[in-house]
């Protein structure tokens, strides 16, 4: 091909310079469109998952990939198809945590680790699967980001109270995490709860 031949008067043509500024304006339109996405995605994940999403960025040791899979946690839940307790299954249920939770002077290590089972079935009742503590972290952080660190030291003091490592404190201190998360899956606040027990019986 003979390029001495090509007419090189048509790319200084009053067109084709309009033309490749309707390019060069498209991509940064377009440039600046997809990072105003990305900055909204990436606000809405941080204050959806808040710690976690601190935490999923420094464990994956990239941005993009953190936010990636936290979508993943998002879509998954929402697969999950979760469902509210009746009023007689969040009686049932604050029955069975007022009887732990008074068992907890007497026999701290077994009131601790019974309210781990109780948050577990009243998971798996409101439509979680069962699972490894991983995948119960995971799927709690989509809607219950702020109880999910506590969920896991909760876990680790269970773990050690099984060999008789924990201490009264960190059991105490954990009761307390597991009530809070305990109310928010069941749904009830303490000035519900009496009104709630009455007309459930």
């Amino acid at each position: 091909m003979n390029f001495n031949n090509i007419d090189t008067s048509m790319f200084t043509s009053p067109a084709f310079l309009i033309g490749m500024a309707v390019v060069a304006v498209a991509i940064i339109v377009a440039a600046i469109v997809f990072e105003q996405r990305r900055r909204r995605r990436t606000e809405l994940l941080r204050a959806r998952f808040g710690p976690e999403y601190e935490l999923a960025v420094k464990e994956n040791r990239a941005r993009a990939k953190a936010e990636q899979k936290l979508q993943a946690r998002m879509d998954r839940v929402r697969d999950l198809k979760l469902r509210e307790l009746t009023v007689a299954e969040q009686a049932r249920y604050l029955i069975q945590w007022d009887v732990i939770q008074s068992r907890f002077v007497d026999h701290p290590r077994g009131a601790v680790t019974e309210a781990d089972e109780l948050i577990n079935a009243v998971m798996q009742t409101i439509g979680y699967p069962t699972g490894g503590v991983s995948q119960r972290v995971e799927d709690l952080s989509v809607d219950h980001a702020p109880l999910v660190d506590s969920y896991r030291t909760c876990n680790a003091v269970v773990t050690r109270a099984g060999t008789n490592q924990a201490t009264t404190e960190e059991l105490r201190t954990a009761m307390i995490h597991y009530r809070a998360l305990f109310d928010a899956l069941v749904g009830v606040k303490d000035g519900d709860r009496q009104a709630l027990l009455a007309r459930a019986s």
